[in-house]
Protein backbone atom coordinates (compact mmCIF):
# COMPACT_ATOMS: atom_id res chain seq x y z
CA UNK A 1 0.00 0.00 0.00
CA UNK A 2 1.31 3.23 -1.02
CA UNK A 3 1.87 5.70 2.32
CA UNK A 4 -0.76 8.24 1.50
CA UNK A 5 -3.50 5.49 0.82
CA UNK A 6 -2.52 5.36 4.75
CA UNK A 7 -3.46 8.20 5.78
CA UNK A 8 -6.62 8.61 3.66
CA UNK A 9 -9.50 10.63 5.08
CA UNK A 10 -6.82 12.34 7.77
CA UNK A 11 -6.14 14.36 5.27
CA UNK A 12 -5.73 18.47 5.92
CA UNK A 13 -8.35 18.80 3.39
CA UNK A 14 -11.16 16.40 5.42
CA UNK A 15 -9.58 17.72 8.54
CA UNK A 16 -10.61 21.66 7.23
CA UNK A 17 -13.75 20.24 6.49
CA UNK A 18 -14.63 18.94 10.14
CA UNK A 19 -13.38 21.78 11.31
CA UNK A 20 -15.42 24.23 9.48
CA UNK A 21 -18.80 22.08 10.20
CA UNK A 22 -18.50 22.61 13.92
CA UNK A 23 -17.57 26.09 13.15
CA UNK A 24 -20.51 26.76 11.42
CA UNK A 25 -23.07 25.77 14.01
CA UNK A 26 -21.02 27.51 17.00
CA UNK A 27 -20.26 30.40 17.84
CA UNK A 28 -17.88 29.76 20.39
CA UNK A 29 -14.18 29.75 19.49
CA UNK A 30 -12.07 27.64 21.86
CA UNK A 31 -8.54 28.51 22.86
CA UNK A 32 -8.54 25.77 25.04
CA UNK A 33 -9.26 22.22 24.17
CA UNK A 34 -9.48 19.39 27.10
CA UNK A 35 -9.81 15.25 26.48
CA UNK A 36 -11.51 13.63 29.45
CA UNK A 37 -10.03 10.06 30.36
CA UNK A 38 -12.21 7.10 32.08
CA UNK A 39 -14.60 8.24 34.72
CA UNK A 40 -13.55 12.21 34.26
CA UNK A 41 -16.31 13.44 32.01
CA UNK A 42 -17.34 15.55 34.27
CA UNK A 43 -15.17 18.36 33.27
CA UNK A 44 -17.52 18.45 29.86
CA UNK A 45 -20.50 18.81 32.15
CA UNK A 46 -19.02 22.24 34.15
CA UNK A 47 -19.04 24.00 31.06
CA UNK A 48 -21.83 26.96 30.53
CA UNK A 49 -23.58 27.79 27.39
CA UNK A 50 -23.02 24.42 26.01
CA UNK A 51 -23.73 22.98 22.38
CA UNK A 52 -22.97 19.48 21.99
CA UNK A 53 -22.51 16.58 19.68
CA UNK A 54 -22.33 13.35 19.49
CA UNK A 55 -19.15 11.77 17.78
CA UNK A 56 -21.33 9.53 15.48
CA UNK A 57 -23.24 12.97 14.27
CA UNK A 58 -19.51 14.67 13.15
CA UNK A 59 -18.18 13.98 9.70
CA UNK A 60 -15.11 11.91 9.78
CA UNK A 61 -14.78 12.06 13.56
CA UNK A 62 -14.23 8.52 15.08
CA UNK A 63 -16.51 6.93 17.85
CA UNK A 64 -15.44 5.97 21.46
CA UNK A 65 -16.19 2.02 22.42
CA UNK A 66 -15.53 2.11 26.60
CA UNK A 67 -17.91 2.11 29.25
CA UNK A 68 -17.27 5.61 31.14
CA UNK A 69 -16.35 7.57 27.50
CA UNK A 70 -19.25 9.33 26.31
CA UNK A 71 -19.21 9.98 22.76
CA UNK A 72 -19.31 13.49 22.83
CA UNK A 73 -17.78 16.79 21.38
CA UNK A 74 -19.01 19.56 24.03
CA UNK A 75 -18.31 23.12 23.24
CA UNK A 76 -18.89 26.11 26.29
CA UNK A 77 -17.12 28.30 28.27
CA UNK A 78 -15.17 27.61 31.49
CA UNK A 79 -15.06 30.16 34.18
CA UNK A 80 -15.43 32.52 31.14
CA UNK A 81 -12.99 30.63 28.83
CA UNK A 82 -14.23 29.31 25.09
CA UNK A 83 -13.39 25.92 25.78
CA UNK A 84 -14.04 22.48 23.42
CA UNK A 85 -14.32 19.67 25.37
CA UNK A 86 -13.64 15.16 24.12
CA UNK A 87 -16.12 13.53 26.46
CA UNK A 88 -14.75 10.38 25.60
CA UNK A 89 -11.51 9.33 23.72
CA UNK A 90 -10.03 6.93 21.58
CA UNK A 91 -7.65 4.01 22.21
CA UNK A 92 -5.22 1.79 20.28
CA UNK A 93 -7.07 -1.52 21.56
CA UNK A 94 -10.48 -0.26 20.54
CA UNK A 95 -8.85 -1.06 16.70
CA UNK A 96 -8.86 2.12 14.99
CA UNK A 97 -5.35 3.45 12.94
CA UNK A 98 -3.54 5.74 15.22
CA UNK A 99 -3.83 8.16 13.05
CA UNK A 100 -7.79 8.28 13.83
CA UNK A 101 -7.27 8.14 17.69
CA UNK A 102 -5.31 11.07 16.96
CA UNK A 103 -7.41 12.59 14.25
CA UNK A 104 -9.52 15.25 17.15
CA UNK A 105 -6.05 16.72 18.01
CA UNK A 106 -5.36 18.13 14.30
CA UNK A 107 -9.51 19.08 14.29
CA UNK A 108 -8.94 21.17 17.91
CA UNK A 109 -5.47 23.18 15.96
CA UNK A 110 -8.08 24.11 12.98
CA UNK A 111 -10.80 25.20 15.59
CA UNK A 112 -8.15 27.53 16.78
CA UNK A 113 -7.19 25.86 20.19
CA UNK A 114 -4.21 26.74 21.13
CA UNK A 115 -3.30 25.05 24.71
CA UNK A 116 -4.98 20.93 25.20
CA UNK A 117 -5.67 19.64 28.72
CA UNK A 118 -5.67 15.78 28.77
CA UNK A 119 -6.42 13.72 31.86
CA UNK A 120 -6.23 10.05 31.65
CA UNK A 121 -6.51 7.07 34.38
CA UNK A 122 -3.32 5.32 35.05
CA UNK A 123 -1.98 2.92 37.20
CA UNK A 124 0.61 4.05 39.81
CA UNK A 125 4.44 2.28 39.30
CA UNK A 126 6.20 4.51 41.26
CA UNK A 127 5.77 3.28 45.14
CA UNK A 128 5.50 6.34 46.56
CA UNK A 129 2.28 7.15 45.02
CA UNK A 130 -0.87 6.12 46.04
CA UNK A 131 -4.38 5.34 44.89
CA UNK A 132 -6.34 9.04 44.45
CA UNK A 133 -3.05 11.37 43.81
CA UNK A 134 -3.08 13.04 40.71
CA UNK A 135 0.16 12.98 38.76
CA UNK A 136 1.26 15.99 36.68
CA UNK A 137 3.05 14.47 33.54
CA UNK A 138 6.65 15.73 32.70
CA UNK A 139 8.01 13.43 30.00
CA UNK A 140 6.43 10.20 28.74
CA UNK A 141 7.98 6.79 27.36
CA UNK A 142 6.11 5.85 24.17
CA UNK A 143 5.97 1.62 23.87
CA UNK A 144 4.14 1.44 20.78
CA UNK A 145 6.61 4.26 19.36
CA UNK A 146 9.25 2.02 20.01
CA UNK A 147 7.69 -0.40 17.77
CA UNK A 148 7.03 2.09 14.97
CA UNK A 149 3.03 2.20 15.82
CA UNK A 150 3.66 6.39 15.77
CA UNK A 151 0.84 8.85 14.57
CA UNK A 152 3.24 11.26 12.88
CA UNK A 153 4.38 8.32 10.09
CA UNK A 154 3.57 8.23 6.74
CA UNK A 155 3.58 11.19 4.12
CA UNK A 156 4.19 14.65 6.34
CA UNK A 157 1.67 17.39 5.69
CA UNK A 158 3.59 20.91 6.71
CA UNK A 159 0.56 22.92 6.88
CA UNK A 160 0.06 20.74 10.14
CA UNK A 161 3.75 20.61 11.20
CA UNK A 162 7.71 19.44 10.54
CA UNK A 163 8.86 16.04 9.30
CA UNK A 164 10.57 15.46 12.72
CA UNK A 165 9.05 17.27 15.88
CA UNK A 166 11.00 17.97 18.89
CA UNK A 167 9.52 15.86 21.72
CA UNK A 168 11.89 17.33 24.63
CA UNK A 169 9.59 20.05 25.75
CA UNK A 170 6.27 17.94 24.91
CA UNK A 171 4.75 18.69 28.29
CA UNK A 172 4.57 22.60 28.48
CA UNK A 173 6.49 23.65 32.10
CA UNK A 174 5.14 26.68 32.63
CA UNK A 175 1.80 25.36 32.61
CA UNK A 176 3.05 22.31 35.15
CA UNK A 177 4.03 24.91 37.14
CA UNK A 178 0.71 26.59 36.96
CA UNK A 179 -1.19 23.67 38.29
CA UNK A 180 1.07 22.88 41.25
CA UNK A 181 0.92 26.80 42.18
CA UNK A 182 -2.77 26.43 41.51
CA UNK A 183 -2.99 22.47 42.94
CA UNK A 184 -1.43 24.64 46.58
CA UNK A 185 -3.49 27.31 46.65
CA UNK A 186 -6.61 25.10 46.21
CA UNK A 187 -5.01 22.98 49.21
CA UNK A 188 -4.14 19.69 47.02
CA UNK A 189 -0.25 19.66 47.42
CA UNK A 190 -0.70 16.41 49.50
CA UNK A 191 -1.92 14.42 46.31
CA UNK A 192 -0.24 16.07 43.48
CA UNK A 193 2.76 14.08 41.79
CA UNK A 194 5.20 14.92 38.62
CA UNK A 195 6.49 12.08 36.94
CA UNK A 196 6.68 9.67 33.83
CA UNK A 197 3.76 8.31 32.31
CA UNK A 198 4.10 5.41 29.95
CA UNK A 199 1.91 4.38 27.29
CA UNK A 200 1.14 0.74 26.24
CA UNK A 201 -1.64 -0.73 23.62
CA UNK A 202 -3.77 -2.33 25.61
CA UNK A 203 -6.63 -3.36 26.25
CA UNK A 204 -4.57 -6.50 28.65
CA UNK A 205 -3.77 -4.97 32.22
CA UNK A 206 -0.11 -5.42 32.68
CA UNK A 207 1.64 -8.17 33.84
CA UNK A 208 4.03 -8.05 37.21
CA UNK A 209 7.32 -8.79 34.68
CA UNK A 210 6.27 -5.81 32.70
CA UNK A 211 4.98 -3.21 35.91
CA UNK A 212 8.71 -3.90 36.90
CA UNK A 213 10.61 -3.63 33.86
CA UNK A 214 8.74 0.00 33.03
CA UNK A 215 9.36 1.05 36.63
CA UNK A 216 12.74 0.41 35.91
CA UNK A 217 12.97 2.09 32.94
CA UNK A 218 11.87 5.10 34.75
CA UNK A 219 8.05 5.41 34.28
CA UNK A 220 6.16 6.98 37.44
CA UNK A 221 2.80 5.77 35.70
CA UNK A 222 1.81 3.35 33.06
CA UNK A 223 -1.54 3.65 30.76
CA UNK A 224 -3.29 3.52 27.39
CA UNK A 225 -3.85 6.94 26.38
CA UNK A 226 -2.88 10.72 25.63
CA UNK A 227 1.05 9.92 24.21
CA UNK A 228 -0.40 9.99 21.24
CA UNK A 229 -2.45 12.94 21.25
CA UNK A 230 0.34 14.48 22.73
CA UNK A 231 2.94 13.82 19.35
CA UNK A 232 -0.02 15.09 17.20
CA UNK A 233 -0.78 18.25 19.15
CA UNK A 234 2.94 19.08 19.73
CA UNK A 235 2.95 18.18 16.01
CA UNK A 236 0.63 20.93 14.79
CA UNK A 237 2.20 23.47 17.56
CA UNK A 238 -0.13 23.53 20.63
CA UNK A 239 0.93 24.06 24.27
CA UNK A 240 0.06 20.22 25.98
CA UNK A 241 -0.52 19.62 29.50
CA UNK A 242 -1.39 16.57 31.03
CA UNK A 243 -2.48 14.87 34.34
CA UNK A 244 -3.03 11.45 35.25
CA UNK A 245 -5.47 9.85 38.08
CA UNK A 246 -3.61 7.19 39.94
CA UNK A 247 -6.66 5.02 40.19
CA UNK A 248 -4.68 1.46 41.17
CA UNK A 249 -1.50 0.79 42.15
CA UNK A 250 -0.08 -1.57 39.78
CA UNK A 251 0.72 -5.39 41.01
CA UNK A 252 4.66 -5.78 41.63
CA UNK A 253 4.54 -8.78 43.62
CA UNK A 254 4.07 -11.94 42.91
CA UNK A 255 2.79 -13.13 46.51
CA UNK A 256 -0.01 -9.93 45.67
CA UNK A 257 -3.11 -11.61 45.58
CA UNK A 258 -4.32 -7.52 44.01
CA UNK A 259 -5.64 -7.84 40.73
CA UNK A 260 -6.43 -4.37 38.05
CA UNK A 261 -9.63 -3.99 36.78
CA UNK A 262 -11.39 -1.19 35.20
CA UNK A 263 -14.29 -0.69 37.45
CA UNK A 264 -12.18 0.15 40.26
CA UNK A 265 -10.82 2.74 37.66
CA UNK A 266 -14.21 4.27 37.24
CA UNK A 267 -14.87 4.28 41.00
CA UNK A 268 -11.56 6.42 41.80
CA UNK A 269 -12.30 8.66 38.94
CA UNK A 270 -15.59 9.12 41.16
CA UNK A 271 -13.72 9.94 44.28
CA UNK A 272 -11.42 12.42 43.02
CA UNK A 273 -13.32 13.64 40.11
CA UNK A 274 -14.30 16.47 41.32
CA UNK A 275 -10.96 17.66 42.98
CA UNK A 276 -9.54 17.21 39.80
CA UNK A 277 -11.90 19.04 37.74
CA UNK A 278 -11.23 22.04 40.13
CA UNK A 279 -7.97 22.13 39.47
CA UNK A 280 -8.23 21.63 36.00
CA UNK A 281 -11.04 24.99 35.84
CA UNK A 282 -8.87 27.35 37.92
CA UNK A 283 -6.14 26.17 35.34
CA UNK A 284 -8.24 27.57 32.69
CA UNK A 285 -8.89 30.86 34.31
CA UNK A 286 -5.33 31.53 34.41
CA UNK A 287 -3.79 30.65 31.22
CA UNK A 288 -3.10 33.16 28.93
CA UNK A 289 -3.07 32.56 25.73
CA UNK A 290 -1.48 34.99 22.22
CA UNK A 291 -4.60 35.54 21.15
CA UNK A 292 -6.36 36.15 24.45
CA UNK A 293 -9.85 37.98 23.45
CA UNK A 294 -11.34 35.90 25.92
CA UNK A 295 -10.87 38.65 28.89
CA UNK A 296 -14.34 39.33 31.39
CA UNK A 297 -14.62 40.06 34.45
CA UNK A 298 -13.86 36.45 35.53
CA UNK A 299 -10.20 37.34 35.46
CA UNK A 300 -10.95 39.35 38.92
CA UNK A 301 -12.03 35.91 40.73
CA UNK A 302 -10.37 35.09 43.26
CA UNK A 303 -9.32 31.03 43.21
CA UNK A 304 -11.00 29.99 45.56
CA UNK A 305 -14.66 30.99 44.14
CA UNK A 306 -16.02 28.17 42.36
Amino acid sequence: MHPEEGNAGYSYEECRATADWLLAQVDIRPLVGIVCGSGLGGLAEMLKDQVAFNYKDIPSFPQSTVHGHAGRLVFGTLKGRACVCMQGRFHLYEGYPIQKITLPMRIFKLLGVETVILTNAAGGLNQDYRVGDIMILKDHLNMPGFAGNNPLAGLNDERFGVRFPCMSDAYDRDLQQLAFDVGAELGYSDFLRKGVYCVLGGPSFETIAECRMLHTLGADAVGMSTVHEVLVARHCGMRCFALSLITNQAVMDYESEEKANHEEVLETGKLRAEQLERLVSNMVLRIQHNNNNNNNEDDDNDINSY
